[in-house]
């Protein structure tokens, strides 16, 4: 107990990225942050998260910018806040496992370019996925924070996850984070979770805690977080925090304040950059971005231990089969599926894949007579090795005999960097735009047209704003 009484409290703060992105589709623009960027880096923050997930995509997408550009830009202003990102293992930041050259080059550039802190996560906690991404985080001098996908089943215990916390330190991480990306994780479980993994790993390994405030109940499983002796904690400036996002910094800050645990940031310090983010906030909602629905309690996490955004996603797939009146059945039946395949938990694509399995099983009146090729995936073992066995009879009736992946599905593809290079020669300005594209495909290309018309002075209002091409 005396440890844990003595222990400032670190904060990330999130309001470069995951902020947005839980709130307001990720649209927030460089030129928002640059204003308050020099600020930020006096407050004291353990890290700021600020690439990775969703804003790459969107960068390219949507708001006209080169994702990397973006990264110089505010390393350029954070010189004493390590910027941190998120990756997602062998998927990087798309969709699909990319080859283990791709991905260590990916690595290694998003550290020159300035990311010193990289949280790394698997979808499945499959740990196989996140051997070459943990390797070249080390190789090229990062800080890797190894993430377990917090989540709720039979199988995953406190001591599953301690266990799997035990291997990606063994692997190589620095720090260990509990990413409780729903909002599943209540307070005295996470008391109990985080004393374990404090008890079980290293002195020098801390332990990060990133949840949100979508069911209420974030600023609680902080505090009783810390109290067990938690190092880091994820928080999002006001503007921007609660709700969908991550609980405010501003509280928390104040909470602690006077405390063995206080954080030692000043409050007032952090009152002129609130001001400037309450003004981009306002842009957002009057833009449509940001609704202030993400701000009310969803407590459907908490009954069916489904994500909001997944929810969401089951009301259109229905909405648009006209069979809204069935979403009582549906989410009845996502623990079912969920089951059968092996407990993974509901976070990107495994929410998407679970959740339309069990809208298929509803509304088709027969369990698995319909199954989609990325379920029938899942039990092969593409995505990689699920958290228990799956139910013999669902594997049988979706994929009969058909062999089962029981090795790292990236072992099956050969390198692919240089056939992305080839493929864009004639756009490439940097070694990074390689990856864009190898991540991003047409998106990263339509960028590139872009780019290029853009750079040759054509009229940039007349380039297509959908497309972002030149029309010539």
């Amino acid at each position: 107990m005396a440890e844990k009484s003595v222990k400032k409290v670190l904060i990330t703060d999130t309001i470069l990225r995951d902020a947005h992105q839980s709130q307001a589709a990720t649209r927030m623009t460089i030129e928002d942050m640059i204003p308050v960027l020099e600020q930020l880096d006096e407050i004291g923050y353990y890290s700021l998260e600020a690439w990775g997930g969703a804003t790459f995509d969107t960068c390219l997408r949507y708001l006209n910018e080169d994702p990397w550009e973006r990264l110089r830009t505010l390393r350029k202003y954070l010189k004493k806040t390590p910027i941190q990102m998120l990756l997602r293992g062998q998927n990087l930041l798309g969709y699909r496992h990319y080859s283990d050259d791709v991905v260590e080059k990916f690595v290694a550039k998003s550290i020159e370019n300035g990311v010193k802190v990289v949280r790394v996560f698997d979808a499945l906690n499959d740990p196989r996925n996140l051997e070459t991404s943990m390797k070249a985080i080390k190789k090229y001098g990062g800080v890797c924070e190894a993430a377990i996908s917090y989540t709720t089943s039979p199988v995953h215990t406190t001591d599953y996850f301690v266990q799997l916390a035990k291997q990606l330190e063994s692997m190589g991480a620095d720090n260990i984070c509990i990413k409780d990306m729903a909002n599943l994780l209540l307070p005295y479980t996470a008391y109990d979770l985080v004393s374990k993994l404090k008890k079980g790993l290293k002195s020098t390994t801390k332990v990060h805690l990133h949840t949100h405030n979508t069911a209420g109940t974030g600023d609680m499983v902080n505090l009783k977080a810390i109290e067990a002796g938690c190092d880091i904690v994820d928080t999002a400036l006001s503007p921007l925090g609660n709700g969908t996002s991550q609980p405010a910094t501003e509280p928390l800050v104040a909470t602690l304040k006077g405390t063995p645990y206080d954080t030692g940031i000043d409050i007032e310090k952090l009152l002129p950059i609130v001001n400037h983010f309450k003004g981009v906030a306002e842009r957002l909602k009057a833009e449509g971005y940001l609704s202030p629905k993400v701000l009310s309690i969803d407590i459907n996490a908490l009954i069916y231990q489904v994500p909001g955004g997944m929810l969401s996603n089951l009301i259109s797939q229905l909405k648009q089969q006209n069979k809204s009146d069935k979403l009582g059945e549906v989410l009845a039946e996502v623990p079912n599926v969920r089951k059968d395949c092996g407990y993974p938990p509901l976070v990107t694509p495994s929410s998407q894949i679970v959740g339309t399995q069990a809208v298929l099983n509803v509304i088709s009146g027969e369990r698995y007579k319909m199954v989609t090729k990325e379920f029938k995936g899942l039990l092969r073992g593409e995505y990689g090795k699920l958290p228990a066995e799956p139910d013999q009879e669902v594997v049988k009736k979706c994929i009969g005999d058909e062999k089962r992946i029981t090795y790292r599905p990236a072992d099956d593809l050969k390198p692919e960097y240089d056939q992305f290079k080839a493929e864009i020669s004639e756009y490439i300005e940097q070694e990074e735009d390689v990856l864009s594209y190898a991540v991003f495909g047409q998106v990263a290309l339509n960028f590139f047209k872009w780019r290029k018309a853009k750079s040759i002075g054509v009229d940039k209002n007349m380039a297509d704003s959908a497309d972002r091409v030149y029309p010539v």
